[in-house]
């Protein structure tokens, strides 16, 4: 008995030891987070993540192989728990909506009868499938088939329609697409995409520097959906009321319906979607992402400013904007006139993206109230630097510190802030005025002058017309209000009185020569034709540049090595991320670019936002992938477009010519409902290659 006892102690010792060894031999580690995040899963083992189950699905989560929004069925409840878990940026933990990008379906051609397996997969295999579309939609539905919860059907034009109230966000659809066409996005995702080489995306939307999905849009209004069509622009664009207004929309200048007529009026559409929702005296809500705890300090209120706050709150940044003026806007409050963006409905717009939580500190110049290392010190982990172009380029010639002459942004920004109640006093208007320059701030000068009372305004532009960089309904409605457009002469001096007033101003006629590096043809000077202009007032709006008088306070301090271009314009390492050469500073608009469009601004404010989002989650800058940037996919722009009836162009509102140049009211008016379904029904949808094929306008 006692050696039966003895013996048992003896194995079980044995064993002991013998399992001792083999659990620090074959011992496995496993995180702890993984049981943490799986019992933050809603346990339902259900699949439809993509994983054989929530262990396998924590498991990714924990390797860094999936998003805390893993568990479809848990919803953001369980993203943000396992996001906190994980210790990672609650944005991520945003839900994932698939999303098919092409509208081609049956429009496109067939280059060849297929007979094969009815697969997209199998159908890729054969030069890259039977339509001629290389980036479109194949039209089999191995989608359909890999959606385990009937959240994707065949629309009846043939591509692959989603039902995003259905969908979970699984990525089964995308995993399956051999065109990479659909795909699974949260909203930060799609914030923060931008037209690919190998996109579908229709030609005017490859030239919008907004990148606008404009055929989306225009559909929604065409199918009465205008608050679907307000959300398809701002997903892109927060300033769709400026926009529409002031946007010299070169998208309708790659439009496919101008090579059958007239171009789609894409602008008018896109202005009748904003006021659309202004006038219906509701605000539409804007998602944000949760808060990611980080902080960026946008310097300048301008479109590029705004456009980057927008963007970064909406994808969970805590945002404040530091503006040298009063009110919000920046060049398009100070320096578009009254009656081509009124200051209500601007302010209506910026007061939409205020209310999204973001902080506005008015008049703080940089420089003066603020430096860049102040900003760091406060707590900020980047800055956008969107300071604009507000110094006016200057003529030297004789006679330009005379009084009576004056700058084009400074008249019009003295006029804008005397209009507000933020001036002193009005400038004083001449009895006959002359404006040099052939640009927009040029024309905006001449048409506000009209409107204070001048009897006599002149521009005086040393090109033709045909060469004047202004938007030509603007020239066309400064010509309609009386302005005389004196072309082919060049100031050669400003001529003043005893006291020091102008009183005239010489010029010089030209004659076009050979074209120089802007492919403008060069203006030459007729010998001996000088003549004089009776003036009494001079404004000189021949262009604008950044004012970096800021760096001078900047000495000695962070914002010292800056780079900074010949031209003023703050430096970028790489104009597709604009990041400057100090890695947390970025910038974009006219301090990146020089004086130009609003719509350019806005994209590159976008762009900008997207950099500064990598560089505040520790990922490399790094461009968009297979970035489009500036350029057209190829064989995209059409020089014929057949099967298509014509239709005429549905024409702009307008105030009468009699009245608007008495006063500052609106003088370009939103076009009615009936119009925009007509026009909206005029687009032709098109993708890469193929497009719409209509009978022309059936309204």
């Amino acid at each position: 008995m006692l050696n039966a006892i003895l013996s048992m102690l003896g194995l079980g010792m044995a064993s002991s030891v013998i399992l001792g060894v083999a659990s620090r031999v074959f011992y496995v580690y496993e995180d702890p987070r993984i049981a943490e995040v799986e019992s933050a899963t809603a346990g339902a083992n259900c699949g439809g993540c993509g994983y054989a189950g929530c262990s396998a699905a924590a498991a990714a989560v924990v390797k860094g192989e999936a998003l805390p929004s893993v568990c479809i069925v848990g919803g953001p409840d369980s993203a943000a728990n396992i996001a906190a878990i994980m210790g990672v940026d609650p944005g991520t933990a945003e839900p994932r909506v698939s999303e098919n990008e092409c509208t081609g379906g049956n429009r496109a051609e067939n280059k060849y009868n297929y007979k094969g397996i009815l697969s997209c997969n199998a159908v890729t295999a054969l030069y890259g499938g039977r339509r001629d579309c290389p980036t479109g939609c194949l039209g089999y539905g191995d989608c359909i088939k890999a959606c385990a919860f009937d959240a994707i059907v065949m629309g009846e034009d043939g591509y692959p329609v989603v039902d995003p109230a259905k969908c979970v966000g699984c990525g089964a659809c995308e995993a399956v697409c051999p065109k990479n066409i659909i795909r699974v996005k949260t909203m930060s995702q799609r914030l923060f995409e931008f037209n690919a080489t190998n996109g579908a995306h229709a030609p005017c939307t490859q030239t919008c520097p907004a990148q606008i999905d404009i055929p989306k849009y225009i559909n929604q209004i065409k199918t009465g959906d205008y608050e679907g069509a307000v959300n398809t622009i701002r997903e892109r664009n927060p300033l769709l009321l400026a926009c529409g207004r002031v946007c010299p929309h070169p998208c309708e200048d790659k439009c496919r319906r101008g090579v059958v007529d007239e171009p789609v009026s894409i602008n008018q559409l896109k202005r009748f979607a904003a006021d659309y929702e202004m006038n219906s005296g509701k605000r539409l809500p804007i998602s944000c992402a949760p808060s990611t705890g980080k902080k960026v300090a946008v310097i300048g209120g301008g479109p590029a400013g705004l456009t980057a706050a927008y963007f970064l709150r909406r994808v969970g940044h805590g945002v404040t904007i530091f503006d040298d003026n009063p009110e919000l806007g920046g060049m398009i409050r100070y320096g578009i006139p009254e009656y081509r963006l009124p200051k209500k409905v601007l302010k209506w717009e910026t007061d939409g993206i205020l209310n999204m939580g973001i902080e506005h500190k008015p008049n703080m110049r940089l420089g003066r109230d603020f430096d860049m290392g102040s900003l760091m010190a406060a707590g900020y982990d980047a800055i956008f630097l969107g300071i604009g172009a507000w110094k006016d380029y200057g003529l030297k010639i004789e006679g330009n510190d005379l009084k009576g002459v004056y700058t084009g942004i400074s008249f019009l920004t003295k006029f804008a802030a005397w209009q507000q109640g933020a001036g002193t006093d009005p400038v004083p208007v001449g009895r006959k005025c002359a404006v040099i320059g052939g640009g927009n701030t040029a024309i905006d000068c001449v048409r506000t002058l009209v409107r204070l009372g001048a009897e006599e305004v002149s521009i005086v532009y040393r090109r033709t017309r045909n060469e004047m960089p202004a938007n030509m309904v603007e020239i066309e409605a400064a010509e309609h209000e009386g302005v005389n457009m004196k072309y082919l002469f060049s100031p050669n001096r400003i001529l003043g009185d005893e006291n020091g007033n102008v009183v005239g101003l010489e010029v010089q006629e030209m004659e076009l020569g050979e074209p120089d590096a802007s492919g403008r043809r060069k203006p030459v000077p007729k010998e001996g034709a000088v003549q004089v202009l009776e003036t009494d007032m001079i404004v000189l709006a021949i262009g604008q540049g950044p004012d970096i008088s800021f760096k001078e306070t900047e000495k000695g301090r962070r914002g010292e090595a800056l780079a900074t271009t010949k031209w003023d314009t703050i430096d970028q390492i790489d104009p597709q991320t604009l990041q400057t050469n100090i890695p947390y500073i970025f910038t974009a608009g006219d301090s990146a670019t020089g004086a130009s469009l609003v719509v350019e601004a806005i994209g590159g404010g976008r762009r900008a936002a997207r950099s500064i989002d990598l560089y505040l989650s520790g990922q490399p800058v790094t461009p968009p992938p297979n970035d489009l940037f500036k350029t057209h996919i190829p064989g995209c722009l059409f020089e014929t477009v057949d099967g298509v009836t014509k239709s005429k162009r549905v024409e702009m509102p307008e105030l009468e010519v009699s009245s608007r140049i008495k006063t500052f009211d609106e003088a370009d008016l939103v076009i009615s409902e009936e119009n925009a379904l007509k026009e909206a029904d005029r687009c032709l949808f098109c993708c890469t290659t193929c497009y719409n094929r209509e009978d022309g306008c059936k309204l």
